[in-house]
């Protein structure tokens, strides 16, 4: 691919804001993506231990604040 972005020179922190903001454009994309079988077996098991006390929610800002440091 001759249009490659060279990221190696990237910090972890400035990686995933790339990420970030590839994602964010990826979810105005009119066109509907398709979310893999595994995915919906993914949610499911997370409702199961959300409905069981097993799982607590995490409001979006604070886990992303904690994946940062944690990734930092």
């Amino acid at each position: 691919m001759q249009n490659t972005i060279k990221i190696a020179h990237l910090s972890r922190a400035e990686k995933l804001r790339v990420m970030e903001a590839i994602w964010e454009d990826l979810t105005h994309e009119k066109e509907s993506l398709e979310s893999p079988d595994w995915h919906n077996h993914a949610l499911r098991e997370t409702e199961h231990r959300l409905s069981t006390g097993q799982e607590q929610i995490v409001e979006w800002h604070q886990a992303k604040s904690e994946l940062r440091k944690k990734f930092e």
